[in-house]
């Protein structure tokens, strides 16, 4: 009895040993299987697809932007999210028509089916996170020499897998017509070399280039597809308008490194920073402390300390105010449309404060004139008027003060500057943005 229990608990346990290799094998089978649906045997993917003799593989390729923000003056890039598709014939694969769904002329496949099979080599050539295949090498001695800011910027960079077109997010499309359709949804961080002469009316036009790899241009040539590069209809930049339609090239470049001519795509986005931020944060409140400069015109020199404070006042405020807006942008070598702005209404606000020192020194010398006692009186002097003659005054442009021969009124001469700067100052700062604001516009369109 106990040998037949113990024969039949061993045929058992044969039985589900012996059934589950035979499931793991079929597994097995069919999951290398898989990508044999469409490869034939003598399928190899370095081998790039046939074509026409002398006639390189086209890539059509295309591009979704989804997102676009972190324009950043400081380190001149942009980061993009987008999605990537290619689309090239590859006339090797064998296709049964049992792979599709009824109704569709294409299937959607596994991503390791996109491993086994040939597949053009694009990246993005002026992207700033370099590396070699996948996954990339982090270049975390970049971290030498940077301040705590950089620092923060560049571990939320370093994360970011850009410098080739492969990512986890990926799918792979094959028609009927032996079209492969691989697309993947990407984030790159793209170098700008940025102008600033305009700012902050600059317009910044930031192109992306897209090359082949390995492949010359006799091997594999990218193409833009019909749809291009779209933008998505939500899409907005808090400092920027983006211009659009967005300018699309296909070129052959010569890289020296590589040795040769390779096919290159480029995209160039162009930004124009909207300038009302500005207007309200930058040119009308200068303005309006050019503006309150003015008033000391209207203020006598008996109010002294009133003047003196209004005037130091409003040229510190200009001071610390364009130091704050300085801040926002690297330090360049050029002269820019900010700094133009900043001169003028610096200028202006001296030049009041230099005017104030003029009209009180000939205060000064016009008081010294009228207390100075002659030694000596002239020989004109009038008989039986009772007192002394007064002293006859020079008429002189040297004089600070003298009578007008009309009126026979006496004019000081610190009093008429002042009289005649109460005009002056606004038309010649007017005229000032008269010329500046149209060269400006003129220059930025």
């Amino acid at each position: 009895m106990l040998d037949r229990y113990m024969n039949f608990f061993f045929s058992f346990g044969f039985g589900v040993i012996l059934m589950w290799l035979t499931e793991s094998s079929e597994a097995h089978v069919n999951y290398t299987a898989k990508p044999r649906v469409v490869l034939p045997p003598n399928y190899v993917k370095e081998i790039r697809p046939p074509s026409k003799k002398g006639s390189p593989v086209t890539v059509d390729f295309s591009i979704f932007v989804v997102d676009i923000n972190s324009i950043n003056v400081e380190d001149m890039d942009f980061r993009v999210d987008m999605f990537i598709h290619q689309r090239w014939l590859e006339s090797r694969l064998e296709i049964s028509d049992d792979i599709f769904e009824e109704g569709d002329d294409y299937v959607t496949l596994l991503p390791e089916f996109f491993d086994n099979l040939w597949q053009p080599d694009p990246y993005f050539l002026n992207s700033k996170i370099a590396g070699f295949g996948s996954p990339f090498i982090e270049q975390t001695s970049l971290l030498r020499h940077k301040t705590d800011k950089e620092k923060k910027n560049f571990h939320l960079k370093k994360t970011l897998k850009i410098a080739t077109l492969t990512h986890k997010f990926t799918s792979v499309t094959l028609y009927k017509n032996k079209t492969v359709r691989y697309a993947a949804r990407m984030h790159a961080i793209i170098a700008c070399q940025m102008e600033f002469q305009l700012y902050p009316m600059d317009i910044q036009v930031c192109p992306i280039y897209i090359e082949s790899f390995s492949s010359n241009n006799k091997k594999v040539k990218l193409r833009w597809s019909d749809s291009g590069v779209t933008l998505n209809p939500e899409l907005k930049l808090l400092q920027y308008n983006l211009g659009q339609p967005l300018e699309l090239e296909e070129s052959d470049g010569y890289m020296p490194e590589k040795v040769g001519n390779f096919s290159r795509l480029t995209v160039y986005f162009r930004f124009e920073r909207q300038i009302g931020h500005h207007l309200i944060q930058t040119f009308a409140p200068s303005s309006l402390v050019v503006m309150l400069s003015w008033f000391s015109f209207w203020l006598g020199l008996d109010a002294i300390p009133g003047r003196v404070t209004l005037l130091v006042t409003c040229m510190l405020t200009l001071v610390t105010m364009f130091t704050g807006l300085r801040a926002d942008i690297p330090p360049v070598a050029y002269v820019k449309a900010l700094d133009l702005w900043m001169a003028g209404c610096m200028v202006s606000v001296f030049a009041a404060l230099a005017e104030f020192v003029v009209v009180k020194v000939l205060d000064v010398q016009y008081q010294y004139q009228v207390n100075k006692v002659p030694k000596t009186l002239p020989m004109t002097s009038l008989q039986g008027n009772g007192g002394p003659p007064k002293p006859a005054r020079r008429q002189s442009l040297l004089s600070v003060a003298w009578t007008d021969d009309t009126t026979g009124v006496e004019k000081i001469m610190w009093r008429e500057i002042d009289k005649v700067s109460r005009a002056v100052f606004p038309i010649l700062f007017f005229v000032f943005v008269l010329l500046y604001w149209p060269i400006l516009l003129m220059k930025s369109s």
